[in-house]
């Protein structure tokens, strides 16, 4: 067995346990001065603090150098598998395009959706691996990917089996999400219904059967799935033993959050727009909010009310949503920035909306998203005294170190 020692650590902070944290218990994080960390192949030993150092010897030693150290980002929202990108058209939104028009007019996902289709399957597996790389350098170790833009069986399976592959050959742990129900498919235009019953008759039982992804997720909004429609995917997805998840209420309130709710989502993400019933709906069944503020920066659109939802006792995470078409940032830094200055979350809230709560909404929260004995071995080091320093620098990688599964990578 091999144990690495990370000592000198200045702060860990870190949440703790392996549910989500709501309400007051958002902004709960433990914090340890002059703290060390034993880690015994992939695991976590011992964690020692006050300048107490593990009895154990180690085999490689890493100094912190009095620095903030805290779980690796877990990156709970990404559309990271796709062909092209869409720099096209930020001229239409420059003169007042909004994602609706442009998906109306048959770009947006559509032409997203057409270059995935065309691309080859090593071509898309290294396009990601890239994205991958530069996420695990600013520190995320543990990322969900949705697919969405194929639209075909074909299509979605090429884009989960990318998944599958960088999970088994990337250091970044990832989780897949089918989501075949991310928009109407040029062939079933005017025809939501139909397209709907090819999902859950023949792409929804294929992806279970192949063990492709453990969540599906549907966009539903104005112009892409109705509520109905939504329900009847997210019903079919979970007689399949799949997990829910829910595009809600980014643009317009149709019902998405409350439906969320009802269905006992993991998590519903965007939430722009969402309005008291919706709230309620989610309070009751602990769902999620999946909150993506560089999207809302990006698309110059209005914030998720995050202080609301914490106030309701509603678990909140923070994502990049990095996609080629309304964020083309996979920074979770920036992120955690925006949470701070335009969510006005704390440092605390912040790091638990980052960490622990995305675990829980991806199945992973018995796993990674607090630092504690026994839990796999996912750390930053960062270029920072605290986390208040973390939020308050932006526009550079403030990781130092990564250390994934016991290994500095």
């Amino acid at each position: 067995m091999s144990k690495l020692l990370i000592k000198n650590i200045g702060r860990l902070q870190t949440p703790l346990g392996s549910c989500s944290h709501y309400g007051a218990k958002q902004g709960e994080n433990q914090k340890l001065d002059q703290a060390a960390v034993l880690i015994e192949d992939d695991r976590i030993k011992e964690i020692t603090s006050n300048g107490t150092l593990p009895q154990e010897e180690a085999d490689v030693v890493i100094d912190a150098q009095g620095n903030l150290v805290t779980p690796g980002l877990v990156e709970g929202h990404t559309h990271l598998v796709f062909g092209g990108y869409r720099q096209a058209e930020i001229p239409l939104k420059l003169k007042g395009a909004g994602y609706l028009d442009i998906l109306r007019a048959g770009g947006g996902i559509l032409d997203t959706v057409q270059k995935t289709r065309e691309a080859s399957k090593d071509e898309l597996y290294q396009k990601s691996r890239g994205f991958l790389d530069e996420m695990l350098s600013l520190g995320v170790t543990t990322c969900e990917a949705k697919s969405g833009y194929g639209l075909d069986l074909d299509t979605e399976v090429k884009m989960l089996q990318v998944i599958r592959e960088l999970n088994d050959s990337h250091p970044v742990d990832l989780v897949a999400t089918f989501m075949g129900a991310h928009a109407v498919p040029p062939e079933y235009e005017g025809r939501g219904d139909a397209y709907i019953d090819l999902l859950c008759r023949e792409m929804i039982p294929y992806v279970k059967e192949h063990g492709l992804a453990e969540f599906c997720d549907v966009f539903c909004e104005d112009s892409v799935f109705d509520v109905k429609q939504s329900r009847r995917y997210l019903r079919c997805a979970r007689e399949n033993g799949l997990g829910l998840k829910i595009h809600a209420d980014e643009i317009e309130e149709i019902g998405g959050s409350q439906l969320a709710g009802q269905m006992e989502a993991i998590s519903a993400e965007h939430l722009i727009a969402i309005g008291e019933k919706g709230m309620e709906a989610m309070a009751a069944a602990k769902t999620t909010a999946m909150l993506l503020p560089a999207t809302s920066f990006y698309l110059g659109k209005s914030y998720a009310p995050a202080r609301e939802l914490i106030q309701r006792e509603i678990p909140v995470a923070i994502a990049s949503d990095f996609n080629p078409g309304s964020c083309p940032s996979l920074n979770l830094q920036l992120a955690m920035n925006l949470g701070y200055l335009r969510y006005k979350m704390t440092p605390e809230e912040i790091l638990t909306a980052v960490t622990i709560n995305p675990a829980c909404a991806i199945g992973r929260g018995s796993q990674v998203g607090t630092l504690e004995a026994g839990k796999q071995a996912d750390l930053v080091i960062w270029d920072a005294p605290d986390m208040e320093m973390l939020c308050y620098r932006f526009g550079s990688n403030m990781a130092l170190q990564v250390i994934k599964k016991g290994e500095l990578v």
